[in-house]
Order: structure tokens, then sequence, then C-alpha cells
């Protein structure tokens, strides 16, 4: 019997392609995908996709969804309560994996594995230590489809947001902007892909401006 296991699922690109090498790993048993959702706004934490998207998002790939709901002012000691609550919900379920699709980022590596350690649990990283520029061009030529929902302006222009990533939209990043923003140069939201039973309907709405960082507007097409 296969080992039972949760995505940390952000609703981006690096989430849906570790999912993908996961899936082709054939080692686990998807149990669930767990994400964070700011309360009052309502939406993906850090991306800013409405949650409304994101159950859409679960529905298409046909993994059950559970939602971490913080608060919009989350400390770092509030969230790790709040995700030291739900990494026990998950042991008392028999679960004692949890898949991150960070990629070079040793800090926060580290932090993960030291929060799930402490509930006697394991972390894997299905994409760690891949170069970022093979992984983006894979994760185009396999026809996964990505949205820019947030740019970090001081890291990178507000013309690439809003924009879904291909060749043209790699080709035009500055040399020093990662192509997988793993430096949080920009965050996204995947509408299609080979893990998907179908593509979630998205319109592009109006930019929002907070400070450094700028969101997109993403609207279900359907509503």
């Amino acid at each position: 019997m296969k080992e039972k296991i949760v995505v940390s699922w952000s609703g981006g690109k690096d989430s849906a392609f570790a999912l993908h090498k996961l899936l082709l790993s054939d080692q686990y048993e998807i149990d669930s995908l767990l994400t964070s959702v700011t309360e009052g706004y309502q939406r993906i934490s850090i991306h800013g996709v409405r949650e409304s998207l994101l159950e859409k998002q679960a529905e298409s790939l046909g993994i059950p969804l559970r939602k971490m709901y913080i608060p919009q002012e989350c400390t770092n000691e509030i969230y790790q309560d709040i995700m030291n609550d739900q990494l026990q919900q998950l042991k008392k379920e028999g679960i004692e994996t949890v898949m991150f699709g960070d990629i070079f980022l040793d800090d926060v590596r580290a932090y993960r594995e030291d929060m799930i350690k402490q509930q006697n649990m394991k972390a894997i990283f299905p994409l760690w230590c891949q170069k970022t520029e093979q992984l983006i061009e894979e994760f185009i030529s396999l026809g996964f489809k990505t949205v820019t929902t947030s740019i970090d302006t001081q890291k990178l222009s507000h013309e690439f947001l809003g924009r879904v990533i291909d060749e043209s939209f790699i080709r035009e990043l500055p040399e020093h902007i990662d192509p997988c923003g793993e430096n949080g140069e920009f965050h996204t939201f995947s509408f299609a892909g080979p893990i998907f039973k179908n593509t979630v309907d998205i319109t592009i709405g109006e930019i929002v401006e907070k400070g450094r960082f700028h969101f997109c507007e993403l609207l279900d097409s359907e509503e």
C-alpha cells in the first residue's frame, strides 16, 4: 500500500509542477492539497487568488482541498501555531509526509523541515536543486499554463503582471530575475496542463497596487 501524502499547495506553477513529478513517481497516494487562505480577503495567501478559483482548480485536479485559514496580520508565530494544528490533524489521520515545491532556497527548506520534524513527520521536495531554466522550459513544453498574479515591483516591472508564462515571457525577463521567480519576484496561478482534467477558465481583471506588491485580479470566466 502506498504511503499517503499531503501537497503544500499555493496554486502556482512550482507546486503544480512538483505535484506532476510526484504523480509520475507513483510512490505516494495523494491525500489532499493544503492551502493557506487569508481570512477576510478569502484569497490564497501571498498569491492573492480568490478562494473560489482555488476550489475550481482543486476540482479540476480531482484532489480534495484542505484550507488553512490565517489572519490578515499573521506573524510567524501565529502561522506556526496554525500550521502545527494542521500537521497534528494530519498525523491523527495517519499522514506523515508533506510535499513542498521549493527549488533552491536553503533557509526556506530548513524552516519547513524543522516545522515538519517537530511533529515527527517528513517533507519531500520533488523539484529540489533542479535548474530553474530547465524546469520552466519543461513546464511550458508539457503544456502547463500559468499566469502571474503578483509582482514584487522592487525586483520586477509590473508589466510582467497578468501575463501567461511562455517562451516570450522568459526571454523578456531581466538577466538577474530567476525564471521560476524563486526569489519572490513573482507568483502565479496554474490553470491548465497535464495534471488538470479541464482548463480553469479565468479572465484577467484589474491591477491592484499594495505598496511594492502589485496584484492582478483573476476572475472566474463562468461567473
